[in-house]
């Protein structure tokens, strides 16, 4: 417990970075965070924007493995990403596929959005888009070190990630058991 609230305190700011006054514990909307006393400034911890894209052909869906430089090397994953500082959230779910996969990809509907707290100290809220294969050639990058295609009644194990066990949970309980 104690190397996760080592986690969750060193993300948070020390100094006031318009200022460089340090910054103090005050109880501002319900919550504590840190301000500082010189200027007014409230450090509001908010979770980053991630997206991630839910390749499907049939009961099978595109996953990939971590590498060995990522977070959780060796699980598998729906491809995924942050979305950058000014891109748009669909474009940011093209280039991370792109990225991570060597395909491109068509981005549609919301397959789902969730909360992910995983990481004590960098929550984020991820969006799921359904996307269509439009071009590009599969091959592994970035974050990840294998890609393929399993059914949605027999993944790989371990996933990286809870809230895509959610989504894959999911997606396999809207088809049809192969066993049914």
């Amino acid at each position: 417990m104690k190397s996760m609230e080592n986690a969750v305190n060193a993300s948070q700011y020390r100094y006031c970075p318009t200022c460089a006054t340090p910054l103090t514990p005050a109880k501002r909307g319900g919550r504590t965070r840190m301000i500082c006393p010189a200027c007014g400034f409230i450090h509001y911890r908010n979770p980053t924007a991630g997206v991630a894209t839910v390749i499907l052909d049939g009961d099978r869906i595109l996953l990939g493995r971590r590498s060995a430089q990522s977070s959780f090397a060796g699980a598998w994953c729906i491809p995924c990403g942050h979305v950058e500082w000014d891109e748009d959230i669909r474009e940011a779910a093209r280039r991370e596929c792109r990225e991570e996969t060597g395909l491109e990809v068509r981005v549609g509907e919301v397959a789902a959005v969730h909360s992910n707290f995983h990481n004590p100290a960098h929550h984020t809220v991820g969006v799921w888009f359904f996307c269509e294969i439009a071009g590009g050639e599969m091959r592994a990058g970035d974050d990840l070190d294998r890609v393929a295609w399993f059914s949605l009644h027999h993944l790989p194990q371990p996933l990286a990630f809870p809230a895509d066990k959610l989504v894959l949970d999911r997606l396999r309980d809207q088809q049809k058991s192969p066993e049914a």
